[in-house]
This record gives structure tokens, sequence and C-alpha cells, in this order.
């Protein structure tokens, strides 16, 4: 009875170190080595998320640039249309390279003409650098979309090479020889996901930081309509 209870306890002892080996050995799985296991699908994922994340960082910075706070330049303006000192804000206005100094030279050149004719030179202006400030964020967009498709397409074909392999080699189909399909077709559905999600997530901020940027430069622009019914100094 005695020797029947030692191996039991020796099998209780080692199943624990088993799954602690399990588990190291399942930590220790390398994200390059999974990345290379996807194939030739991962190629374009790759290129997306790296095009997106310079796309994001690059209008990102283009952004804050925009929307810095400029009450120095208004308070000048101000100060310069006011004291019928028109040339100089406009000079002033010319040598800032910002948004809102661009706008604000617009309505400083028709300054004389009917109001309308100013708001609606200065809404142009507007326009165009919210048109300038979505510059190539399509690019997130198409990521977004096109991303996850990819992905499924690495499924698809991953799959097939799985079905080939088995139609091919019958009964003497071995593990190792299904798991090279199954981790192209599972390696590329998670990075596809993850590039898709990282886009769109970047995306949406964008559209927020823009949002808020064409809300200043309408403010900007409904300070500057006010002004010229101030009285000239």
């Amino acid at each position: 009875m005695l020797l029947q209870i030692t191996p039991a306890i020796d099998t209780m002892v080692s199943l624990p170190e088993t799954g602690m080996a399990l588990a190291q050995t399942q930590e220790k799985i390398p994200i390059l080595e999974l990345a290379m296991k996807g194939g030739w699908i991962m190629i374009p994922i790759l290129v997306l998320l790296f095009v997106s994340i310079y796309v994001f960082v690059e209008r990102l910075i283009v952004i804050n640039k925009a929307s810095r706070n400029e009450n120095g330049l208004v308070d000048s303006v101000r100060d310069y249309v006011l004291g019928n000192r028109l040339d100089s804000a406009k000079t002033l206005c010319h040598n800032t390279n910002t948004p809102t100094a661009r706008i604000m030279e617009k309505g400083i050149d028709r300054i004389g003409k009917p109001v309308e004719n100013i708001k609606s030179a200065m809404e142009d202006a507007g326009n165009l650098e919210v048109a300038r400030l979505e510059k190539n964020i399509g690019w997130l967009s198409t990521t977004a979309g096109a991303a996850p498709m990819i992905g499924f397409l690495g499924t698809v074909t991953g799959m097939v090479r799985v079905f080939f392999d088995m139609a091919s080699r019958g009964s003497n189909i071995e593990v190792d020889t299904l798991a090279h399909g199954m981790y192209q077709a599972m390696v590329t559905t998670v990075a596809g996901l993850l590039v898709g999600i990282i886009a769109y997530i970047c995306y949406n901020f964008i559209v927020a930081r823009i949002g808020r940027a064409t809300h200043v430069f309408e403010r900007r622009s409904s300070e500057f309509m006010d002004l010229l019914n101030e009285p000239v100094k």
C-alpha cells in the first residue's frame, strides 16, 4: 500500500512542475516569430500600420500648431485696425505662418467692402485651412477598413493551405504541416484587427481635434467681424 502511495505523491508533485514549465514555454513565444508565420499577407498590414502612425503623428503636430493660443496676434491686429494702420496689420498677418493669421489677412484685404464680402472671404479661407488640416487623414480611415479585410484574406488563404495539405498528403498528414496554415490564418486575422482598431481610434481622435481647431477659426473670424464694428481711433 505504501508503494502505491509514493508514486501517486510523486505524480502530484510533478504536475505543478509540468504546469509551470508549460506556462514558461507559453510566455516565451516571440511576437516577431509569430508575425513571420503570417506570411506575405503581413507585409501590407505592416505597411498600413507604419503609414497610419506617420500620418497620425504628423497631423497631430500640425493641428496642435494651428490650435495654439494667438491672443497676442489678435490683440496686435486689433490695435492696428483700430488705429487705421491696415498695412501694418496685413504685414503682421502675412509674416505669421498660422491659419488664424491667414484667415485674418483675407479679412483685412477686404476692409472697405460690404460686410458680407468680408465674411464670405474669411469663411472661404477658413474652409481652406480646414482642408489643409485634413490632408492625408484618409489613410487612417482606409487602414481602419482595409487592414481587417486583408487579415481576413490571410485567414482564407491559410485555411486553403491547410485543406490543400490535408488533401495532398491524405492519412500521412502531420500536425506540423497543418500548423503553418493555421498560423497564417490566425496571425493575419489578429494583426489586421489590431491595425484596424489602432487606425480607427487615431482617425476619430484626429477628426475631433480638427473639429476643435475649426471652432477656434470660427471664433477668431467672429472676433474680427466684431472688430470692424468698433469705432476707429
